[in-house]
């Protein structure tokens, strides 16, 4: 383990919970958007959009052979591999006087939960205080470090 390691694996988890806030404000500033995409002649709402994340490193067995090897292995951060689309249905609301509505009256809102996506941001934002935290202390132990050889 480098002595930067730590900075590098909290730099991870930035990067990931900065792109999760700016996916929950997409989804938030998308919640009455009803001409998102056109799919087969017709306009579709927009979908909610989710962040996964997974480590860098392989999954258990990786710390398990370094652990049986005696190498005690911290891991390597974390990653965004892909942004996916929710494939809840969409909200149906009745207002015939909406310019999107259907013949019977009623118009597909997106699947956003404002509830949800707010709760999202605070996750988001409680993650990305702690790391920065995290960041903060690694940063202020090296100084003392560097301060010893003076």
């Amino acid at each position: 383990m480098s002595i930067f390691q730590n900075l590098d694996i909290t730099a991870s988890a930035l990067t990931a919970q900065r792109l999760r806030m700016d996916v929950v404000s997409s989804n938030m500033a998308n919640v009455d958007t009803t001409r998102a995409r056109f799919v087969n002649g017709q306009w579709e709402p927009y979908r909610r959009k989710l962040v996964v994340m997974e480590p860098r490193q392989e999954g258990f067995s990786t710390y398990l052979q370094a652990a049986m090897n005696g190498r005690a292995s911290v891991g390597d951060g974390v990653q965004v591999t892909k942004i996916v689309e929710d494939q809840t249905p969409f909200k149906l609301v009745y207002d015939p006087s909406h310019p999107d509505a259907d013949r019977n009256g009623y118009v597909r809102l997106p699947n956003v939960d404002p509830l949800k996506e707010m709760v999202d941001l605070m996750s988001a934002t409680r993650s990305y205080e702690a790391n920065v935290t995290v960041f903060n202390a690694t940063k202020g132990m090296l100084m003392k470090a560097l301060e010893i050889g003076k």
